[in-house]
């Protein structure tokens, strides 16, 4: 990718341009109480837990550095109490694929994966597990599948299930303020339906950094013990808790108008046939465009477009099996929003051009 003071436009949610410190610390500023200490009670920190809690039906809620330590202390913390190490999960589970199998090398946890990569995982799967797990976690949506999301009904029946049989239930939330607009049921509903639940700060919310995870009062007072011993119990984590309450304030009301435009989006491109957009229709503000062109061709492509007219369209490429065509990833939000249907159906038809 050029670099990005030549990008003027991006499609893509999390550019640069859509991160300007600047902006940032606008938004930053019109939430801070001069008179508000950055610790204690009624600091950024604080009221940004009791916000989540509150909004997901929990007891209380603790602040991570990342997500990812959020995640793994969970699982640590459902195998301690259950003496397994194992979890099962889809087996395009993010903490498998992206994050270096940390579970394993700082926590010696065993992964077991359940299902067939390329589907959601069901009930039937997870039945087929034959050793002894400690959590089972569900990822809503599944990122790697395009936002999908299991049906309410079926999500609670295999939830219900695997909670009877002593297992606990963690969710993987990175993206749940999306996965709500499809399930139109309150957030604490859906976080109800298990034992911890990990939210991100940055992504829909488009945050500084961080994550927040949720539970019972005795399993966070656990949760941060292995926080701190992972350093994560940082000081001065108030601008990572400012971001998000601005993220709370004005973009989790407009998840809804999201999720309708990326349905537009994808109806503008699948009933012109230039690209494949999947699902079809998106459950989420997220899914994912098919190209029928080579990976190298169309990165080369988005190079050109940028020279020319400074519009980036995605921000990585994964390539289809058998190598010939790729995919990328389309996450709605504020910005997308200034992208029109029709119009990114004519940036796909000049970027399929330049690949040829």
């Amino acid at each position: 990718m050029r670099p990005s003071h030549q990008v003027r436009r991006s499609f893509y949610l999390h550019a640069a341009q859509h991160r300007m410190p600047v902006d940032v610390l606008r938004r930053m500023l019109d939430r801070l109480d001069p008179d508000t200490p950055p610790d204690g009670p009624d600091g950024p920190v604080a009221l940004l837990e009791r916000r989540v809690a509150e909004l997901l039906g929990k007891e209380t809620a603790l602040l991570f550095p990342t997500g990812t330590m959020a995640q793994q202390v969970a699982l640590r913390v459902h195998a301690e109490r259950r003496g397994r190490p194992a979890f099962a999960a889809h087996p395009q589970c993010h903490l498998d694929v992206a994050e270096m199998r940390g579970y394993g090398a700082v926590h010696g946890l065993r992964f077991h994966p359940a299902g067939d990569r390329n589907e959601l995982m069901t009930g039937s799967d997870l039945a087929r597990v034959g050793e002894p797990l400690a959590a089972v976690l569900w990822e809503l949506p599944q990122r790697d599948l395009g936002g999908l999301l299991p049906e309410w009904d079926d999500l609670r029946e295999q939830v219900e299930a695997v909670r009877a049989s002593g297992v606990a239930a963690h969710m993987d939330g990175a993206r749940l303020w999306e996965a709500q607009t499809y399930y139109e049921r309150p957030l604490a509903e859906i976080a109800g339906l298990f034992d911890t639940v990990y939210v991100s700060l940055y992504k829909g919310l488009q945050g500084v950094r961080g994550a927040v995870l949720a539970a019972d009062e005795d399993t966070m007072a656990q949760a941060a013990v292995w926080r701190h011993r992972l350093g994560g119990a940082i000081t001065d984590a108030w601008p990572l808790a400012l971001a998000a309450l601005a993220g709370l304030d004005d973009l989790l009301p407009r998840m809804p108008a999201f999720r309708e435009h990326a349905i537009a989006i994808a109806a503008a491109i699948n009933a012109d046939g230039v690209a494949r957009a999947q699902p079809d229709p998106p459950q989420t503000p997220m899914f994912h465009i098919h190209l029928p062109a080579p990976k190298a061709r169309v990165e080369r492509a988005q190079l050109a477009m940028v020279a020319d007219h400074g519009t980036r369209l995605f921000s990585a490429l994964r390539t289809a099996p058998g190598g010939y065509g790729c995919s990328f990833e389309v996450s709605v939000g504020r910005h997308t929003l200034d992208f029109a249907p029709d119009e990114v159906v004519k940036l796909l038809h000049d970027l399929l051009d330049r690949a040829r």
